[in-house]
């Protein structure tokens, strides 16, 4: 068990807590990154063509499809929304 791994169950503990903040992090990141992007969007891009078809290939994590709906925005919109997305969408 714990207490047969090298160092004891409170090293064994400490990594696995260690390993499981670094995983939350990824994952903690892009959700910040989606909050954000959706608040820009809303606020800027509500009326837009597409704006609810972006706004859900941005919580599925669809790059490309995002990229295409946003195309045709006002370029200062779709650079700002994309710039926002951009963290979203890493692997």
């Amino acid at each position: 068990g714990l207490a047969r791994q090298p160092g004891g169950a409170s090293v064994a503990l400490r990594k696995l807590v260690e390993h499981a903040r670094l995983e939350n992090q990824g994952r903690d990141r892009r959700r910040r990154a989606q909050e954000s992007a959706y608040r820009f969007l809303s606020a800027m891009a509500g009326n837009e063509a597409g704006f609810e078809e972006a706004l859900r290939a941005l919580f599925a994590g669809n790059r490309k499809q995002f990229e295409e709906i946003v195309m045709p925005w006002p370029i200062d919109i779709r650079d700002r929304a994309r710039e926002l997305a951009a963290v979203a969408f890493e692997e």
